[in-house]
């Protein structure tokens, strides 16, 4: 498995292109903006992309997603229904952030708790972790132990949970419940920032570590 985080959007936003190393078939998880890099990106990689992945529907996260979808005719998977109110509201949040849209799109599958998305031999499982969003999800590769946990877990913090329907007690249930069920070893991609690993956070984030 390889991948390339390639930030997006003027809140620079964590897109990721993930893809397997032999067939070089992919996936593009969260992508907020820049649809034009997210393609170069796409190309110098020589890569056949076949869905696109979405923990939730912030707009930085899935600004692009529209245009993408429809430029490499792909299917857009996630998140959780939950989260419909947040796709249907896109031209106001974009107006509200300044973060440019492509426009409103309806996803081909919403995720449950539980369900698998495989990407050619890689194999996501679908971890619903409400809190920032009613219908964040949490995409996690266990036999390469990577995981891309959209606005829910960052190095040091957690995510916001003032937005509509944010709730702060479901995001640290949600927290303690899932992703500090993984195991340690398994790194993280957040929405934005840097990477961290189950482990340090478990052990050392000061809002829902071993000390919070």
């Amino acid at each position: 498995m390889r991948y390339e985080i390639i930030p997006v959007s003027p809140l620079q936003q964590n897109c990721s292109v993930v893809w397997n190393l032999d067939t070089k078939i992919g996936a593009l998880i969260d992508p907020g903006g820049n649809a034009d890099r997210l393609l170069d990106a796409i190309k110098n990689h020589q890569l056949k992309i076949e869905k696109i992945l979405v923990t939730h529907p912030h707009v930085d996260h899935v600004g692009a997603v529209s245009e993408l979808a429809q430029t490499l005719d792909v299917p857009i998977i996630g998140p959780h229904r939950d989260d419909q109110f947040w796709i249907d509201n896109l031209a106001t949040q974009s107006q509200l952030f300044g973060v440019p849209c492509s426009g409103v799109f309806k996803p081909q599958q919403w995720l449950e708790q539980g369900d698998q998305v495989d990407v050619g031999n890689l194999c996501f499982d679908v971890y619903h972790c409400p809190g920032h969003t009613p219908g964040h999800v949490v995409f996690v590769e266990n036999t390469h132990k990577i995981a891309f946990v959209g606005d829910v877990l960052f190095k040091g913090s957690i995510g916001r949970t003032d937005f509509p329907k944010g709730d702060h007690a479901t995001l640290l249930r949600s927290i303690r419940d899932r992703l500090w069920s993984l195991d340690d070893t398994i790194a993280f991609v957040p929405g934005h920032g840097s990477m961290s690993t189950i482990g340090e956070e478990k052990h050392s984030n000061p809002f829902v570590g071993d000390e919070a």
